[in-house]
C-alpha cells in the first residue's frame, strides 16, 4: 500500500544496508532482547555522521579488533569496500536490552546505513549470542517509495507511466528488470524474437508453448526457467522473481473486455502494445498474448473458472530476464481501474537494462511471514564446493541447495549413503537458541516432549502444535547448558510461537534467531562414524564422538585444539547412522574440503535433496506439507510417538487427548504392485469408496519397488489390508497395495543407533 512502512529482518553476524531520505522514519526493535545490534551511518560524503539519523555522537564508541564478534564486523564491511579509519559503531541495544524494546530515529539527510548484530562463531556455536532485529523504514510523504538497489551496472532505464506502452531492444546476453514501484500492479511483456522479424516473421513469446516446456504455468528461475516462442526457441530466462504469482491464460486487455463492461474508449493493453510495436513494422491486433507480470489469476480446479484478484506484488516487487536471443519487447503498465487487477489504483512501471558482461544470480523471494519483506534466495557458505560439482539447484525455503550431483546422480547418492558415507548440505534448517532462567519452563509448553528429563549434551526429537493438536513445526531440541537449549526446525512459525508462549506466560527466556549465522552439514551413512574418527577433536569437558549416542551433541574442533569450532550432533534425516556438523560461515570451506580429504577412503560422496527424498520416505521420516500440516493434528501425522500425554501441560494437549481417544485417521505405509509410482495427493480406495490420501510416494531402490505413505480411515489401517490407489479420476486407473508398516526399512532403528 501507499506509503506502507517497509519490514526488515536482519540476524547475528551479517550487515544490512539501508538507504535513508531525509525525512524517513527508521523504527529498529529487538525481537528477542540483548542482541547486540550496531549502527554505522554515513553521509552523502562517506563519512560516519550519527547525525544523519538523530544519533548523538556519544552513542559511538570504536569498533575493537580484539573481540573476535568486531574483527568479523571490520572484515566483512571492508570486503566491501568500507573505509576502516577510526571506524566507529553507535550501540543501539546490549546484553539489558528486552524483547520489544525499540528505537525511532528520523533522517536529517540522505544516509546510508549498516546494521549489524555482534556475534563471533564460537558465541553463535555455543549459543551464547546471536538474536534478530526488525527493521521498519516509513518513508517521508513526498518521497516516491525507493526502488530496488541496481543489481549490476545499469545500461539502460526508463519509467513506463501508467496506462501505456514502452518497446524497447535488447541484445543476446542482457537482462531486463521489470519492477513494481508502488505495489500491485499488472505489467504486460511481451517479446519478438529479432532474428525472425528481419525475415518478415512475427514469432513471439508462447504461453502454451511455454507451460509445455517448463511444466509449469510460469517459468521459475532454476531448470524450468524459459519463455519459448511458437517455434519452440527459448527467447528469454527468468532470472529473479520477488513475487512468484504471474498470469500467462488470459490476454493483455482489450478494448471489447473495457466495451462490455460499460467503457468504451477506455485505454487499453492491448492498443498500446500495438502502437509501440508499430515502430519496428509488427502488425496491430485487436488482442495481444502477453505474459502479464504481478497479474494474480488462478484456475480453480474445482470448476475450471478463470478468476482473478489483487495483485500480490508489493512496493519493489521485481522480475528479472535474461535475454537469449536478440529481441524486442515492450512493457505495459495496465490501465485497469474496474477490477482488482490493479487494486483499482493504476501505477507506473520501471523498467532496468543491465549489460551482458554482467552476471545476475538466479533468486526467488522467500517470507517467512505473509508480512515480510522478501528475502532472496542465496547462496549457502557450502556453494563454492556444491557448485563446482553440480549447477542443479532448487531452492529450499531462502536458499539454493543442490537437487542432485552431475557426476553420481540420484540413484548413486542414494547407494552411497546406504552402504558408505555420503554429505548434504542442510543450511536451510530453521535454528534458535532458547536461554535463560526460564527457558525449560517455556519449552515443557511449547514442545510435546518432556523437556525435564532432557540432560546436557543431549537432544529429542519433538513437536510443536497449536491449541488443535496440529502441527506447527517438528524438530530436534538440544540442551546446551541447564539454561540453554537450540532448537533446530523447518519453520521460522516455531521461533515466533516460543516469542509468543513466552510474552504471553510471562517467561523470563530469550529466543535468539541464529539464521544464516550456523550453516551445517549432514554426514550420513555406516561409515559415517569412521570418517569423522579422522578428524573430530573434542576437550575433556565435552563428550567424545565414541561417547556420542543416538541425539547427542557435542562442541567439537577440526583435528585439533586450534582448529575450527563446530557443534556435532548424532542426528540425521537418513534412518542411517549419522552426523550433523553447524559451523559458523567462515570456516564452511575448511570442513568441507576437510571432510572430502578424509573420507576419499570412505567412499565420501555428496548427496542432493533428491536422493533424501527417497531415503526419508523409506525410513519412514514425516515432512511437512505431506504427513503433516495445518490442518493435521500429531496422531493423524504419523507422529504420536513423539507426543508426551504424561506431561501436565503443554500448547495442543487438550485436544491431543480428545483426537487420540476418537482417532479417525491414520499414517500407513502401502507396497504397491507394479513399477508405477502414484502421486502425492492420489485418492486410497476400498472398493468405489474413497478411504484416505498418498501423502508421499517413491520407488524403492532397495525394496525394487513403489512405495508410499498415505492417511487412511483408522478402519482400513491393518497391516496387510489389501487397498487401491486411485490415478486419474480415481476409478478409471487402480494401483493395488498392501497395508505395512511404516519405517519400510529397518522398522527399529537399529542403524541410526549402533
Amino acid at each position: 500500500m501507499p506509503n506502507s512502512p517497509e519490514r526488515h529482518r536482519i540476524y547475528a553476524g551479517t550487515p544490512s544496508l539501508f538507504m535513508i531520505s531525509s525525512g524517513d522514519l527508521l523504527a529498529i526493535t529487538d525481537e528477542e532482547g540483548g542482541a547486540a545490534l550496531l549502527a554505522l551511518p554515513f553521509n552523502a560524503g562517506g563519512h560516519l555522521a550519527p547525525g544523519a539519523i538523530g544519533l548523538e555522537e556519544s552513542r559511538l564508541s570504536p569498533l575493537e579488533p580484539g573481540k573476535q564478534d568486531e574483527r568479523n564486523i571490520l572484515a566483512w564491511l571492508q570486503s566491501r569496500g568500507v573505509d576502516q579509519t577510526c571506524l566507529t559503531a553507535a550501540r543501539l541495544f546490549g546484553t539489558g536490552s528486552q524483547p520489544g524494546d525499540q528505537i525511532v530515529l528520523k533522517a536529517h539527510e540522505p544516509a546510508e546505513v549498516w546494521l549489524v548484530i555482534a556475534a563471533g562463531p564460537q558465541t553463535i556455536i555455543e549459543g551464547a549470542g546471536g538474536g534478530s532485529a526488525v527493521v521498519e523504514i516509513k518513508r517521508a510523504l513526498g518521497n516516491s517509495p525507493r526502488l530496488p538497489d541496481p543489481a549490476r551496472r545499469v545500461r539502460d532505464e526508463f519509467q513506463v507511466d501508467r496506462g501505456t506502452a514502452k518497446a524497447y531492444e535488447l541484445a543476446k546476453g542482457e537482462y531486463v528488470q521489470v519492477i513494481d514501484i508502488e505495489g500491485r500492479q499488472c505489467s504486460d511483456f511481451m517479446a519478438m524474437r529479432s532474428s525472425a522479424l528481419d525475415r518478415g516473421l512475427e514469432r513471439h513469446i508462447d504461453s502454451t508453448v511455454t507451460r509445455t516446456m517448463t511444466r509449469s504455468n510460469v517459468p521459475n528461475p532454476g531448470l524450468f526457467d524459459r519463455f519459448y516462442d511458437q517455434d519452440m526457441q527459448p527467447l528469454l530466462a527468468l532470472v529473479r522473481d520477488t513475487v512468484g504469482r504471474h498470469d500467462s491464460f488470459a490476454l493483455a486487455c482489450t478494448a471489447r473486455g473495457y466495451e462490455e463492461h460499460g467503457f468504451p474508449g477506455h485505454v487499453n493493453c492491448s492498443d498500446n502494445i500495438s502502437t509501440v510495436f508499430g515502430h519496428y513494422g509488427i502488425g496491430a491486433r485487436q488482442a495481444w498474448p502477453a505474459i502479464n507480470f504481478f497479474f494474480n489469476t488462478e484456475i480453480q480446479s474445482s470448476n475450471g473458472q478463470l478468476i482473478s484478484d489483487e495483485s500480490w506484488s508489493r512496493p519493489g516487487d521485481h522480475v528479472v530476464m535474461e535475454a537469449l536471443q536478440d529481441l524486442v519487447c515492450v512493457s505495459t503498465a495496465c490501465p485497469d481501474d474496474i477490477d482488482p487487477i490493479n487494486g483499482w489504483n493504476p501505477t507506473d512501471v520501471h523498467v532496468r537494462i543491465y549489460g551482458p558482461a554482467q552476471k545476475i544470480a538466479r533468486a526467488v523471494a522467500y517470507r517467512p511471514f505473509p508480512e515480510s519483506e522478501a528475502i532472496l534466495t542465496r547462496e549457502s557458505a557450502f556453494h563454492a564446493r556444491t557448485s563446482k560439482l553440480t549447477r542443479n539447484f532448487a531452492v529450499a525455503r531462502d536458499y539454493w541447495l543442490p537437487a542432485d550431483f552431475e557426476a553420481t546422480r540420484t540413484i548413486e547418492e542414494y547407494w552411497t549413503c546406504r552402504s558408505a558415507v555420503s554429505i548434504q548440505d542442510m543450511s536451510s534448517l530453521r535454528k534458535f537458541d532458547i536461554v535463560g532462567p526460564g527457558s525449560e519452563r517455556l519449552l515443557q509448553l511449547a514442545l510435546t516432549r518432556n523437556i525435564a528429563k532432557l540432560s546436557v549434551n543431549r537432544g529429542t526429537y519433538a513437536l510443536m502444535c497449536d491449541e488443535t493438536g496440529a502441527l506447527i513445526d517438528d524438530g530436534t531440541l538440544f540442551r546446551l547448558a541447564p539454561d540453554l537449549f537450540r532448537w533446530c526446525g523447518g519453520s521460522d512459525e516455531s521461533g515466533r510461537q516460543f516469542n509468543r508462549i513466552a510474552a504471553g506466560r510471562g517467561i523470563d527466556a530469550r529466543v535468539r534467531a541464529i539464521g544464516s549465522s550456523l550453516p551445517n552439514l549432514a554426514i550420513q551413512g555406516p561409515r559415517s562414524r569412521e570418517l569423522l574418527s579422522r578428524l573430530v577433536f573434542t576437550n575433556r569437558t565435552q563428550p567424545s564422538l565414541e561417547q556420542l549416542r543416538w541425539f547427542g551433541c557435542t562442541v567439537a574442533r577440526l583435528k585439533d585444539w586450534n582448529g575450527p569450532a563446530f557443534m556435532l550432533t548424532r542426528t540425521g534425516y537418513t534412518g542411517e547412522l549419522g552426523y550433523e556438523i553447524f559451523c559458523a560461515e567462515q570456516d564452511a570451506l575448511a570442513i568441507w574440503d576437510a571432510l572430502f580429504e578424509a573420507g576419499e577412503e570412505f567412499g565420501l560422496k555428496a548427496m542432493g535433496g533428491n536422493a533424501l527424498e527417497i531415503i526419508r520416505i523409506e525410513a519412514g521420516l514425516m515432512a511437512a506439507g505431506a504427513e503433516f500440516g495445518p490442518d493435521v493434528d500429531a496422531f493423524e501425522s504419523g507422529l504420536g510417538f513423539a507426543v508426551d500425554l504424561e506431561k501436565p501441560e503443554f500448547i495442543g494437549r487438550d485436544a491431543l487427548v480428545r483426537n487420540a481417544a476418537a482417532q479417525r485417521r491414520r499414517l500407513v505405509g502401502l507396497h504397491l504392485d507394479g513399477d508405477e509410482v502414484p502421486s502425492a495427493g492420489d485418492g486410497v480406495y476400498s472398493g468405489e469408496r474413497k478411504i484416505g490420501t498418498v501423502t508421499s510416494a517413491t520407488r524403492s531402490p532397495s525394496l525394487e519397488r513403489p512405495i508410499a505413505m498415505a492417511r487412511v480411515a483408522v478402519e482400513h489401517s491393518a497391516r496387510n489390508g489389501s487397498l487401491e490407489i486411485g490415478c486419474l479420476d480415481g476409478h478409471m486407473k487402480r494401483l493395488a497395495a498392501e497395508v505395512v508398516r511404516i519405517p519400510f526399512i529397518d522398522p527399529e532403528r537399529k542403524r541410526a543407533r549402533a
